[in-house]
């Protein structure tokens, strides 16, 4: 970095290096105090550039011809490898942030302002100080200029250059260069991994701030865990510990970069750490251990990998296409053993095509089942949260109502049925969306042509009333007995809720209304626990929230084993013009092993949330 200055410049600069001149040598000094710009008289100032370790940015096209180019950009994909986390995205896109690292909010005004000029094209070439100011002048809101060009150069990913050109103008116009652009700056360096950039920003901001926020380090860590200098993100790390606990980003940024770098004992490490702090991995971490592992001879990282995918097991996560292949190419290249991996779907009565295998069953034994219950009524049912959505007179009421009526074959959330909408998505085992054939519901078997009904009216009925109905007409005539859980305002005539289809299924199924303020979630899990292992419970809700009320982790995997066997589920086509029906099954589908076998269930596609749906397909790995 150099800075030519006045005379009047020079003496204040002096100054202010003989104040760091104990910590840092004199060239480094001046180097990063380059940007300090804590110039007394900005208006002497003959010459100043906004330099870092990488080419120089020359101001160019003085005429300033150039400033806007001619033709639109192409938009620029990234791949995940460079691509922001939501923490990131806030730094480059919505904060202010105060000279100590605090972040401060845009005012209303601003965030307006700066969503008006979201499509901003920023120059191609650096200009000089003048031509940025001409530009600033004509800006409609001139006080966000360089917030929002900064921002418009992340998104175009401009030429470092360009930012470096307009960093310079305002060290020139203000004597400094504030937090929030520095930030973005340091974005848009490690957008292009320009690791030199990187480490000069970092020294800068460690000089002028005492502490940095989460952005900051999110950002310095993630560009330089994908450089050659990727231990100084683990020094970056230890830093975070000091203060507050490291995001998951900037865990997985230093666990990638030492699987990178075939350091697996720290990947481990690092990734035990961040269980430890209750932080959640995401896949591509997970399958960033299986990438990088490949041929290697090491029995304690195999038993680490093996601890992964039982991690898959326990908490029902099943992995996208790319990563189950990592998982098959990873057990392939193990040194010394012959496995083998095979794609396959499983048959209704749980046995592997592949190996003969049969799957574990989705049934709990009878201890299992009245010890769960018995932790749902009296954790969840009973728990301190149930009656902030009911009320204790209520749901008295309707264990008296229950309790009568005992048992049910299914209990049906019917708010939650009749409210499916068409919606773009494929069945798992890309059929025609229709229920497979001989469906099996313990006890009961839910004909095809029963179904047909359904697929052949589904796409013209409009109002709620009519969904329910038919869901219910087609369960009811296997001769089960249905509990559907509904609201007061059902009952009023409507033209979605058409009273005479309402006292139809009321024929065909016991109905129990809460009130309207209500949620049927904790009624839904008593009915269903209450009338035996056999009955089943049709909703789309995920009941995450329940599960978490459960205070062990073995309790939480019983509540999910019983979820997957229990729980069917409605769906609407794409087109809207038929339902998908997916039943429970009647074996577990999570990732299972004896040892010489493994059995990993698998979707096509990346799921980032959480889906009730479980897949159809799965990858049978056998040891020869």
């Amino acid at each position: 970095m150099m800075v030519l200055f006045s005379q009047t410049s020079q003496q204040g600069m002096q100054a202010l290096l003989g104040k760091c001149r104990i910590f840092w040598p004199v060239l480094r000094c001046q180097q990063l105090f380059a940007v300090y710009f804590n110039i007394p008289n900005t208006e002497k100032v003959s010459y100043f550039s906004f330099r870092t370790s990488s080419s120089t940015a020359l101001p160019v096209d003085s005429k300033g011809t150039d400033v806007f180019p001619t033709k639109k950009r192409s938009e620029i994909e990234y791949e995940g490898e460079t691509g922001w986390d939501e923490e990131s995205k806030k730094i480059s896109e919505g904060k202010l942030f105060s000279s100590s690292g605090a972040p401060k909010k845009l005012l209303v005004s601003q965030v307006l302002s700066r969503h008006k000029f979201a499509k901003v094209q920023p120059p191609e070439k650096p200009l000089q100080a003048e031509e940025w100011n001409r530009l600033r002048e004509n800006f409609k809101s001139p006080e966000i200029f360089e917030d929002v060009m900064l921002n418009s150069m992340v998104r175009c990913n401009s030429p470092i250059d360009v930012a470096k050109s307009l960093l310079t103008s305002v060290a020139k116009s203000d004597g400094d260069i504030g937090y929030n652009l520095l930030i973005k700056y340091l974005a848009l360096c490690v957008q292009q991994r320009k690791t030199a950039e990187i480490c000069d920003v970092y020294d800068i901001m460690k000089m002028r701030f005492k502490i940095l926020e989460s952005g900051a380090y999110n950002l310095l860590i993630r560009g330089l865990s994908n450089s050659d200098q990727w231990r100084m993100a683990l020094t970056l790390l230890e830093e975070v510990k000091k203060v507050t606990t490291p995001s998951r980003t900037n865990y997985e940024s230093c666990i990638k970069a030492a699987s990178r770098h075939r350091e697996m004992n720290l990947a481990c490490e690092l990734y035990h750490e961040m269980l430890a702090k209750d932080l959640v991995p995401t896949l591509d971490v997970l399958q960033a251990f299986f990438d990088f592992s490949r041929g290697m001879k090491d029995a304690e990282l195999k038993k680490e990998l093996f601890g992964i995918l039982l991690y898959l097991r326990e908490n029902q996560i099943y992995p996208h296409r790319t990563f189950m292949r990592s998982i098959k190419l990873w057990f392939e290249s193990i040194p010394g053993e012959n496995w083998r991996g095979h794609l396959t779907n499983i048959k209704d009565s749980g046995q592997c095509p592949v190996c003969n295998h049969q799957l574990e069953d989705s049934d709990l034994t009878e201890e299992e089942y009245n010890n769960l219950r018995e932790r749902i009524i009296t954790d969840v049912i009973h728990g301190s949260d149930t009656f902030r959505k009911t009320s204790p007179q209520e749901f008295e009421a309707f264990q008296t109502f229950v309790e009568d009526r005992l048992p049910f074959d299914i209990v049906i959330d019917g708010l939650n049925v009749s409210h499916i909408r068409p919606r773009k998505m494929q069945c798992e085992n890309n059929c025609e969306c229709k229920s497979p054939q001989n469906s099996h519901f313990q006890g009961f078997v839910l004909k095809s042509s029963l179904l047909l009904e359904i697929v052949n009216i589904y796409s013209h009925l409009k109002s709620d009333s009519f969904k329910l109905f038919y869901a219910v007409n087609c369960l009811a005539k296997e001769n089960v007995r249905l509990l559907v859980l509904g609201r007061k305002h059902m009952l009023i005539n409507s033209s979605n809720w058409k009273q005479e289809i309402m006292k139809e299924i009321q024929n065909k199924a016991d109905f129990f209304f809460a009130e309207n303020i209500s949620e049927d979630d904790a009624f839904l899990l008593y009915a269903t626990l209450r009338s035996g292992k056999h009955c089943k419970f049709v909703t789309r809700d995920f009941l995450r929230d329940h599960k978490a009320c459960l205070s062990d982790s073995l309790t939480r995997h019983l509540f999910r084993k019983w979820q997957r066997g229990h729980q069917i589920v409605f769906s609407p086509s794409a087109e809207g013009k038929h339902i998908n029906f997916l039943p429970a099954f009647n074996y577990d589908c999570v990732v299972q092993t004896t040892g010489n076998t493994w059995h990993i269930p698998y979707k096509d596609t990346f799921e980032e949330r959480y889906s009730y749906q479980v897949p159809r397909k799965w990858l049978c790995l056998q040891l020869k």
